[in-house]
Order: structure tokens, then C-alpha cells, then sequence
């Protein structure tokens, strides 16, 4: 079109054949330089010209469904090791925890070395993590919590440390307990049992664990329901908003404790503080307090979550 563009058509084609050489080809300036019989210098010009004029756009395509500069966002506002953004339908429970339990396989594989200790706690975006491990570095792995029962639970705490085992091919400390028992003395003894101690005495060796974010209302969190009415109320009252795979915390990320914390089988919150890295797996928009309060604990230095709950997040 006369007047849209001024170059001549001379100038056109070349700029245009100059930037195709250059950012689809591959090619150097001297390569570019030689085919065209010019200097490298005009070269350089034509680039610049192609890229000011608007006739080449730099789009940086990513790899999956991550959304990167989400994640950054993410990472910056909450000072966070590693966070990893999904682009993902959040209409589905079930689907979101797929695809984030695929998302933090993968990171796992990427960012565990045969120099770390792996602790995993129970929860169900944990085992959707498991399910997708296809590699991982030859470490141990250490169970964090015991297990809970339900009709809806397809997996156990022991189920998940010996799958990630299986593929890791380190050794799987694991304890077979229920994750709340009837009374604070069941809760010692029990913690004074040999395959029980025997996993309790390497908690202060991991180095890398993955979790569960629940929100401490009803339906919101495995823990909250499997809880008596009494014990829900009590730590209500005493400001619980999230469980991070048994360790409540209220708004401002502090543990929260009570009757029922002192009845749970699994790592203590000063355990967990001292992991050097708790990566969790989170979902659900509703649950955005829960999810801050974790992040500005000090307990969670890694997230994995969705495009829409991540929104929420950064929105305060």
C-alpha cells in the first residue's frame, strides 16, 4: 500500500529477506553479509530497521501448558525458590491435580540430586505427583505423616513413598500409622515404635519434601473432615486457616496448636521449618488465604498451582 511503508520495494524485500536469513535461519551477519554482497554493517542496519518497523515481532514461546511469566511474578512477590504457574481448566478438581501432579514431577526430576533426602507428606495432590514420576535422582525417601482412611483416599502415605522408591531406586522409610489417633499418650507411644522411630529419626535429614495445602473448612481439606467436630471448632477458635499436610497454621502463617495437632502421627512444624525446601502442590481458588498464609509462613519455599488461584494470589 502507497504511503504504509517507506521503504521502496527494493529496500522492502531485502529488509525482509535480510530478517528471515537472520532470526529463521540462523544465520551470521557475515553469512548474511556474503549472500547478499553487502557489509555486515548495512546488515546490522537492515536488522535494527526490521525489528523498529514492526516487520519482526519476538514472541518467546513456552514449552507446555506453564505459565512462565506468572510464575516469575509468582516467585518475585512471594520470594520463592521455584514456582511453577499451570495454565490449566480449574473446573475439576480431579483434572487440576493431574496436571499439576505431572508439573511437579517434572520439577522434581529437574531439581533433586543424589546429594538430597526426599520427604513426602500425605496428601492428595501428593499422590497425583507420585503417579506421574517417571524419573528421579537415586535418593531416600522418607514418609512425613501418617495415613488417612476414606472412601474417596485411593492411596496411602506408604503407597507414596514406595512408588517414588520404585523409581528413584533409594530406600523407602515408611511407618504404617494412621495420621490422627484417639489420644495424645496413643500419639507418644506410637511415635516410640521401632518402624515408627526409625522414620521420626531421619526427618532431620531431608533436604527436599513435597505437600498439600488444605484450607481449614469442610470440604477443603482431608484433615478438617476426618477431624471430630470438637477438635475442628477448637482449632477454629484458635484462628486455623491451612494445613500444610498436618500442620495448621492461622492467617499469619504461625502453627496453631491443640488437641489435635498433639494426636497427629507425622513431622511437627519445627520439623518442617528446618527442611531447607517444602515445595507445595495447591488448587482451588477458594482456597487463596490458605495458600498465603502458607507462602508467608516460612514453612513453603516452593508452589506449584494454576493460572487462576496464582491471580488470586498476586491480587493483594
Amino acid at each position: 500500500m502507497a504511503g504504509a511503508n517507506p521503504l521502496g520495494p527494493a529496500e522492502l524485500v531485502l529488509t525482509a529477506s535480510v530478517a528471515r536469513r537472520y532470526y529463521v535461519d540462523g544465520k551470521s551477519k557475515v553469512e548474511i553479509a556474503d549472500e547478499f554482497s553487502v557489509s555486515r554493517f548495512k546488515v546490522a542496519r537492515l536488522i535494527s530497521a526490521a525489528r523498529a518497523s514492526g516487520m519482526v515481532r519476538i514472541e518467546i514461546a513456552y514449552p507446555g501448558a506453564i505459565d512462565v511469566e506468572l510464575s516469575d511474578r509468582l516467585r518475585r512477590a512471594y520470594r520463592l525458590t521455584h514456582a511453577l504457574v499451570i495454565d490449566t481448566p480449574d473446573d475439576d478438581d480431579a483434572s487440576m491435580r493431574r496436571h499439576l501432579g505431572e508439573a511437579a514431577a517434572e520439577l522434581l526430576a529437574e531439581i533433586v540430586t543424589a546429594e538430597d533426602v526426599l520427604g513426602l507428606a500425605w496428601a492428595r495432590s501428593v499422590g497425583a505427583m507420585t503417579a506421574a514420576l517417571a524419573r528421579l535422582a537415586p535418593v531416600p525417601v522418607i514418609q512425613l505423616t501418617g495415613a488417612l482412611a476414606g472412601p474417596k483416599l485411593d492411596e496411602t502415605s506408604v503407597e507414596l513413598v514406595r512408588q517414588a522408591a520404585r523409581v528413584s531406586g533409594g530406600a523407602a522409610y515408611f511407618f504404617h500409622a494412621p495420621l490422627i489417633v484417639p489420644s495424645a499418650a496413643t500419639a507418644r507411644t506410637m511415635r516410640r515404635q521401632p518402624e515408627i522411630a526409625r522414620a521420626f529419626a531421619r526427618f532431620g535429614s531431608v533436604t527436599k519434601a513435597v505437600v498439600g495445602i488444605g484450607q481449614w473448612a469442610p470440604g477443603k481439606s482431608t484433615i478438617h473432615d476426618a477431624a471430630e467436630e470438637r477438635d475442628r471448632a477448637a482449632l477454629g477458635r484458635l484462628g486455623a486457616c491451612a494445613e500444610i499436610s498436618g500442620v495448621v497454621i492461622d492467617g499469619a502463617g504461625e502453627p496453631v496448636q491443640a488437641g489435635l495437632t498433639e494426636r497427629m502421627i507425622g513431622i511437627s512444624a519445627a520439623g518442617m521449618r528446618a527442611i531447607p525446601e517444602v515445595i507445595a502442590i495447591a488448587y482451588g481458588v477458594s482456597k487463596a488465604p490458605a495458600v498465603r498464609a502458607a507462602l508467608t509462613s516460612g514453612f513453603v519455599r516452593g508452589l506449584v498451582t494454576h493460572s487462576t488461584l496464582a491471580a488470586a494470589l498476586l491480587a493483594e
